[in-house]
């Protein structure tokens, strides 16, 4: 089989990687000044949770394997399967080499009245983790050894670009999949991590944006660049389809939401009582979803089915996650309630159905990601957090981010959607796409 070019700069680049990784030397002394402390300041305690915080995290991205390959067609089972956990190898890599640099690295941006505002981090900070410490960080993670803090990072980082695969399902080939996700990561999700999580991001200081553990970051990015996605590779030749296994989709939906809990209440970095919150609030708003999602459904002449309790509960997840550190247990029952609405009238709007998102990504994430920002800047508890807690200016500057952020993810994914059509060719042939992506772009099948 002729091997192509593309192939050939793959492994080239896999090779200087792993060779460049070599000429760098982790920090071994303890650091007497910048930005770290001393070993004495670590907490056994909060190391365990964010350790187990993390692993069940990464389980998230196997889980969505399950969830998506579930909804797809039989002959596109695998490649939608490997589209989600390949992100577990190209993003952690990434992550490592400049990833978590340009997300949580030295503040590069502008100056108002002598305060910075960081648009995105330098990427000779941590460049292939070095300076990534096992001291903790003096603002970013006081408790834990800052490599933990970055390892725990990655997990987000990576789950992030395989949500958006759900939207170009059956048609995209791999490679071209692989170029974009490399860029996407680059270009969207880490000025946004930055932005909004790092201590002197633009979003975080100058808007006040209240984003707990992604809502903004990862569901958002993810979900409007799934709608840029559907509309540049366009409708699918057959764009109907029965899902090939529920009940891959209903195990995929339980280690989501198990490991939705790392997710969430992981992001609270401590083992305290805002993870405990998070905790309660991520468990009784996807409940809530879930049962709204089907009883919505019967009220509007739908049966009740097992693939609609699935969605609904991962659209409580979403929507949750941006505040389930903010709000009250008794509040995340309306977030789950009223997200799970709106997400299921976008899904069933004959306007969204006319762009070919395989499976609703943009109507679940994206949609979920807004309504928890909104529904956040509403409900926030704490000192100028909200709407009910420090009046509409608080309010008004949430929904100006929220309208950068929606503008940013979107055209900016378009381009780099562009720039990768340039580069690979994103869409299949349609002989292929008739075959189905498991044989024409990996020889495999499904054997049920």
């Amino acid at each position: 089989m002729k091997v192509g070019l593309k192939w050939k700069v793959s492994f080239v680049i896999i090779c200087i990687v792993a060779i460049g990784g070599l000429f760098f030397r982790p920090d071994v002394d303890i650091p007497n000044t910048g930005n770290f402390l001393s070993e004495k300041e670590i907490v056994g305690s909060d190391v365990a949770w964010i350790l187990a915080a993390a692993g069940l995290v990464l389980l998230m991205t196997p889980g969505l394997s399950f969830f998506y390959g579930g909804m797809v067609g039989k002959k596109n089972v695998i490649s939608t399967m490997l589209q989600s956990f390949i992100a577990l190898g190209v993003i952690s890599i990434l992550w490592i080499v400049v990833g978590f640099s340009l997300s949580f690295g030295e503040s590069i941006g502008f100056e108002i009245d002598g305060v910075h505002y960081g648009i995105i981090g330098n990427p000779f900070t941590y460049p292939f983790f070095n300076h990534v410490s096992i001291y903790p960080h003096k603002t970013m993670a006081s408790t834990i050894p800052f490599v933990l803090f970055a390892l725990f990072q990655m997990k987000f980082a990576v789950i992030t670009p395989a949500l958006i695969t759900g939207s170009f399902a059956e048609r995209v080939r791999f490679i071209s999949y692989l170029v974009f996700m490399v860029l996407f990561s680059l270009f969207i999700y880490t000025p946004l991590c930055h932005m909004v999580w790092h201590p002197d991001g633009l979003l975080n200081k100058f808007f006040g944006i209240k984003d707990f553990a992604g809502g903004t970051v990862v569901h958002m990015s993810a979900g409007f660049a799934a709608l840029a996605g559907a509309i540049v590779l366009g409708r699918r030749k057959n764009p109907h389809h029965e899902p090939s296994n529920i009940p891959y989709v209903i195990l995929g939906t339980g280690m989501l939401w198990f490991g939705w809990f790392g997710f969430n209440a992981g992001s609270a970095l401590s083992a305290n009582a805002t993870a405990a919150i998070a905790f309660g609030t991520t468990t009784i708003a996807s409940a809530s979803a879930m049962m709204t999602w089907i009883f919505f459904d019967r009220i509007n002449g739908r049966k009740v089915s097992a693939l609609g309790a699935c969605i609904g509960a991962v659209v409580g997840l979403v929507a949750i996650t941006p505040g389930c550190g903010f709000v009250s247990i008794q509040e995340s029952i309306f977030i789950g309630f009223i997200s799970a609405i709106v997400s299921n009238l976008m899904v069933n709007w004959k306007a969204l159905k006319k762009i070919d998102d395989t499976l609703d990504v943009f109507a679940c994430h994206g949609v979920g990601g807004i309504m928890g920002m909104i529904l956040t800047a509403i409900f926030a508890h704490g000192e100028n957090a909200s709407l009910l807690h420090g009046g509409f200016g608080v309010f008004a500057h949430h929904m100006m981010a929220l309208i950068l952020v929606s503008l940013f993810a979107f055209f900016g994914s378009m381009l780099l959607y562009k720039i990768t059509d340039r580069i690979i060719t994103l869409r299949v042939k349609e002989d292929s796409e008739e075959q189905g992506l498991d044989i024409s772009q990996h020889s495999e099948s499904l054997k049920w």
